[in-house]
């Protein structure tokens, strides 16, 4: 089984919110992390075309990713909110860094 990254924070009402680590990426000199709510152990994790026909696709729920600044002092990270005047500059990082991830591993399949 795969090791995950799980965090859990405290929301300002004081409940416990756990969200697992998918990737850093950096942007204009800084780190930078996103972040999602991890799926339940038995949850049913496969890889296919989508279609109509399999119902666990049908029933998946769209999932929030949430971003956070990356400050690292010796061993310990500290994840800090994003400024939200930066939000869409990260946003859109985001999607240029995976569209290209993504052109690249096309590229690198179609040679292979």
């Amino acid at each position: 089984m795969e090791e995950r990254d799980i965090l859990v924070f405290t929301d300002e009402d004081g409940e416990e919110i756990e969200l697992e680590i998918l990737d850093y990426f950096e942007y204009d000199g800084e780190e930078y992390v996103m972040l999602i709510e991890p799926e339940d152990e038995g949850s049913h994790e496969h890889v296919h075309e989508h279609n109509d026909e399999c119902p666990s696709c049908s029933q998946e729920e769209e999932k929030n990713i949430y971003l956070m600044k990356v400050v690292t002092d010796g061993d310990t990270e500290e994840f800090l909110p994003v400024d939200t005047d930066k939000m869409d500059e990260l946003i859109e990082a985001i999607e240029e860094l995976y569209a290209d991830e993504e052109y690249d591993e096309e590229y690198n399949d179609e040679e292979n």
